[in-house]
């Protein structure tokens, strides 16, 4: 019962220090989220036994060339998604591999790293900023089907789930959670697409969709990472949570997915 309270509350810390500082004002947002991604950062170079020091000074400066020196620059932008990309390629391919792999180096690290959690944090910046001007409500109405497709594929496993989807990395996930967490959150971006209506109804049924499909990808990319490293949570900043790795590992997998989308939106709309 405790524990519950405890999860409980801190979930709803977490949620209204998500939602206050993304509707404040742009300062605030990138505040937060500057924060988040430095303790991930952390979280993510103990998972894989790298020390952090050096990690964190790439992490800000990152944030700092890309974020606050280049909001805008659509160049810049694409190959930054594109690198991203190619690591979250990597690392949907490493679930399917049973056999552990040699002994990785520091390279080959510091790429999953930067890869895997600082570009995405630095895409997430740039999401509110794809129309033009600041639009909070972008990344609000992300995280609304984050949480949906969390939720409902955790109540729909709960209740019906026979068979396992990926048992050997999550035990507990299964196939019917997975097509269940997706069927809500498709049904979800319909109903936010009626009140965000800076979108679309189909650009928001797309948005659901890439967020149904990969955002339990990314949960399991993280699960593998804390399986390999022989630990429950990535951290324990969040009591009954985990780590900040565990509440974002869905977010930050799916972002340069969501960024590519809506870069390309854009494209075909200029060029109409």
């Amino acid at each position: 019962m405790q524990e519950s309270v405890t999860r409980t509350l801190s979930g709803v810390v977490y949620i209204l220090l998500l939602l206050s500082a993304t509707l404040y004002s742009q300062y605030s947002f990138s505040l937060l989220f500057g924060i988040f991604m430095l303790i991930c950062v952390v979280e993510f170079c103990k998972l894989i036994h790298l020390k952090s020091s050096v990690p964190i000074l790439l992490a800000l400066a990152s944030y700092i060339i890309f974020v606050f020196f280049n909001t805008v620059n659509t160049k810049t932008d694409m190959l930054l998604t594109l690198a991203t990309l190619f690591i979250s390629a990597n690392l949907i391919l490493d679930l399917f591999v049973e056999k552990m792999r040699p002994k990785e180096d520091k390279i080959a690290k510091f790429v999953k790293l930067f890869g895997y959690i600082i570009l995405p944090f630095v895409l997430l910046m740039k999401i509110p900023f794809v129309d033009g001007d600041f639009n909070p409500k972008i990344v609000i109405g992300i995280f609304i089907l984050i949480w949906t497709n969390d939720t409902f594929a955790y109540i729909v496993g709960k209740s019906m789930g026979k068979h396992k989807l990926l048992e050997r990395i999550s035990p507990k996930k299964t196939i019917e959670g997975f097509i269940g967490g997706l069927v809500f959150t498709m049904i979800g971006s319909y109903i936010l697409s009626c009140f965000f209506t800076f979108f679309s109804h189909s650009t928001w049924i797309v948005t659901g969709l890439i967020i149904g499909l990969l955002g339990t990808v990314g949960d399991l990319i993280e699960s593998k990472f804390k399986r390999t490293a022989g630990v429950k949570d990535s951290g324990k900043i969040m009591p009954g949570h985990g780590g900040v790795l565990d509440r974002l590992d869905s977010v930050i997998f799916v972002v340069p997915f969501l960024y590519l989308f809506y870069q390309i939106l854009n494209y075909v709309h200029t060029v109409s």
